[in-house]
């Protein structure tokens, strides 16, 4: 944290955006707080900043959450990064995946923060009082929206509610997992209460009252799983209700629509369709997207006659995806039954990998250079996620559960199921989400990280992979961070 760079972070937001949306701003430089925020165009490409570390997110979401799950059985080549992600070392403080994934949303969190402090003191420069409010929910979105990936990965954690210097930050110790929900919640309340519902075509990609709700009610859901003895996201806080209240209002708001087509929601030509509630928006000409390739192999590409040279973003080891995933989709109604699986997985391969975003007709010019979306919230999740609070005793009957969970089995093309269990509903998201990187927060909330992860060591023969512990619930606090300033946090239990 001590390392973030205090300057102005206003940058075109590189692949958040399409060509003709509104965050497409041209870059702000030689920025100084004498200059700035003297109009509403500069107000506008600040909030634009404030959105630009959302790029990072999909990325963290599938090497952070993906490959931590059961989903993906990677394979060896020698001391890469991601090696002791996937096998649960202890000793994980310098991986460039941990470091950066702090860095990133701080960063993010103090873009924000730049903003909330200039609209105090500048906002009157905003000749339109209900844009200047918008902006403040937007930039308290993002930062509620940041927190909430830093805590689900490392814990407790600093508040920093106004921009700071590196000097100040160094004083700001960790707090506890409760007060950095409380301040989340409240920005989610906020954005939720001030966003708009929905942006005209040039806004599209911007949060909404929508998005705040959905993301509040995965806090509420979260907080509500168990704490594993650790201090981690969970907090059994039983608010399933306040969740379901959330996710019901995005229900009943005819905003969003269940995709009668599986493929179609992550179409190229389909972006922003009715089943997106957030997302993270990308364009092309190199500044597009490189989540589609990560979790494919480099054989592929050079089986397709596709150079894998340094930096071209072609290149990645086998992250095979797991026998057990195979086996659940295949024990869902018979092997090749379930559209998801051929959509998902690129099963005529030798080592099968995850395909979900590849389309070769939209090649960019690198492998990093994707034009596609990377949904963060979907009305599916919405949906499933209502089952799930139903089945920890809120309003709602099994017959809601099984009606859900066939909704989403009958567009998949399997038949339907009864008595649905939170473990059938757990294994049907799997299947549903796979290569979204839901899948390890899944399991931690849902208290059936440490037995299902154990078992699939064992089912598959991946006892290379550390037992897992509570204590790998959450992540280490990178090394820089902890040498900074000795004794203003300490690591994470488990960790060295």
């Amino acid at each position: 944290m001590k390392k973030i760079p205090y300057i102005f972070l206003f940058a075109l937001i590189l692949g958040l955006c399409s060509c003709e949306n509104e965050l497409d701003q041209i870059p702000v430089s030689s920025i100084t707080t004498g200059n700035f925020y003297s109009n509403t165009n500069d107000f506008t490409q600040a909030v634009n900043g404030a959105y630009s570390q959302l790029k990072a997110y999909p990325n963290q979401s599938l090497w952070l959450s993906e490959m931590r799950s059961d989903n993906i059985a990677a394979v060896s080549d020698g001391n890469r990064d991601w090696q002791g992600v996937n096998d649960f070392s202890p000793n994980l403080t310098t991986t460039g995946f941990i470091v950066n994934a702090w860095s990133n949303m701080f960063n993010g969190i103090y873009n924000s923060n730049t903003v909330l402090d200039a609209l105090e003191t500048k906002g009157g420069n905003i000749s339109d009082e209900s844009l200047r409010i918008r902006f403040g929910a937007e930039c308290r979105f993002l930062r509620a929206f940041y927190y909430f990936q830093l805590v689900r990965l490392y814990g407790k954690l600093p508040i920093l509610n106004k921009a700071m210097t590196a000097t100040e930050v160094a004083g700001v110790p960790r707090s506890s997992v409760t007060e950095v929900y409380d301040f989340i919640i409240e920005d989610l309340e906020y954005a939720a209460t001030n966003l708009p519902a929905s942006y005209n075509a040039a806004n599209v990609g911007r949060a909404t009252s929508y998005a705040a709700k959905g993301i509040l009610g995965l806090v509420y859901l979260t907080r509500s799983g168990p704490t594993y003895g650790i201090e981690g996201p969970g907090l059994d806080s039983n608010e399933y209700d306040k969740a379901l209240a959330l996710f019901n209002e995005i229900i009943t708001s005819n905003q969003f629509a269940f995709l009668s087509d599986y493929a179609s929601i992550f179409s190229y030509t389909n972006e922003n369709n009715k089943e997106v509630i957030f997302d993270v928006q990308f364009i092309s000409s190199s500044n597009g997207a490189g989540f589609p390739s990560q979790l494919v192999p480099v054989a592929y590409w050079t089986s397709l006659g596709i150079s894998n040279t340094y930096g071209n973003g072609y290149g990645a080891s086998n992250f095979n995806v797991s026998d057990n995933l195979r086996a659940s989709y295949e024990s869902s109604e018979g092997e090749g039954s379930d559209v998801r699986e051929d959509f998902t997985i690129q099963l005529s391969y030798s080592n099968p990998f995850v395909k979900k975003y590849i389309d070769l007709s939209k090649k960019g010019t690198s492998g990093t250079d994707w034009p596609v979306n990377f949904i963060v919230l979907r009305y599916t999740d919405v949906l499933l996620m209502k089952a799930e609070c139903i089945l920890h005793g809120t309003t709602g009957t099994q017959e809601d559960v099984d009606a859900i969970v066939n909704q989403v089995r009958a567009r998949a093309g399997i038949a339907p199921v009864s008595n649905v269990t939170l473990e059938v509903l757990m294994e049907e998201r799997r299947r549903e989400f796979l290569g979204e990187g839901l899948r390890w927060n899944d399991l931690v909330r849902s208290g059936q990280v440490i037995t299902t992860m154990n078992a699939w060591r064992e089912s598959d023969d991946l006892l290379t992979i550390s037992e897992v512990v509570p204590n790998y619930v959450i992540y280490p606090i990178p090394a820089a961070e902890i040498l900074a300033k000795p004794g203003l946090y300490t690591q994470n239990p488990g960790y060295y």
